[in-house]
């Protein structure tokens, strides 16, 4: 199975893809990963996107269309994978469409408060990096790791006014794909508000395995 993955910020679709990855056996291939890969690599297109981070610039379309074409021609996609982040735009959607066809745009659905309530309620560990929430996932002792004891705190991103940034450019460039993608009738919506395990039950449900 062939997916592209929609969802923002907070939506949990990271941790879903990893589940789904594992369960259909298929690559969870973000753009980060393709970047860093072709990085690592050394080839011609990651020497080329290394100088542009170098630079503080951002990868053109161009640029990120060539590394997904050169990543989705890896052996481990040939029997499917999970696109996360990619594509963005409609000119990006278009040339994928181009590059190869895929079974089912998944659009994992939340209201702004949704992500608001998860997001602004995360905290971070300053010694480990552990994650905590104060309504899902508190410490035993309020503001400290439970691991390292450490202090907890928010990050940048997470503040209010950040998340509600985050949504909006999100909204406003997401929701033309959307559009896109539901009227070729690829598009299915999956409400991203239960836990993880409900909702990935809904998947396999909508997603049979072949």
């Amino acid at each position: 199975m062939k997916f592209i993955f929609l969802g923002p910020p907070g939506a949990g679709k990271g941790t879903l893809a990893a589940k789904v990855a594992e369960l259909y056996n298929i690559p969870h291939i973000s753009t980060g990963e393709i970047f860093r890969a072709a990085i690592k690599a050394q080839t011609p297109l990651g020497k080329k996107v290394q100088a542009i981070i170098d630079a503080g610039s951002l990868v053109s379309d161009d640029i990120t269309i060539e590394l997904v074409r050169e990543r989705l021609a890896k052996d481990d996609a040939c029997r499917g994978f999970i696109l996360d982040g990619f594509p963005r735009t409609i000119p990006q959607a278009e040339a994928l469409a181009g590059i190869v066809p895929v079974d089912a745009v998944v659009n994992f659905d939340i209201a702004d408060e949704g992500v608001v309530e998860r997001l602004s309620g995360r905290r971070v560990c300053r010694g480990c990096g552990q994650n905590y929430h104060v309504s899902f996932m508190p410490p035993a002792k309020e503001g400290f790791c439970d691991s390292c004891g450490s202090e907890l705190y928010t990050r940048d991103d997470d503040k209010i006014d950040a998340i509600r940034h985050r949504l909006e450019v999100y909204r406003e460039q997401t929701a033309p794909l959307i559009d896109y993608y539901r009227e070729k009738n690829l598009l299915v919506d999956i409400d991203a508000r239960p836990a993880t395990p409900v909702i990935l039950q809904e998947f396999s449900a909508k997603f049979p395995q072949k």
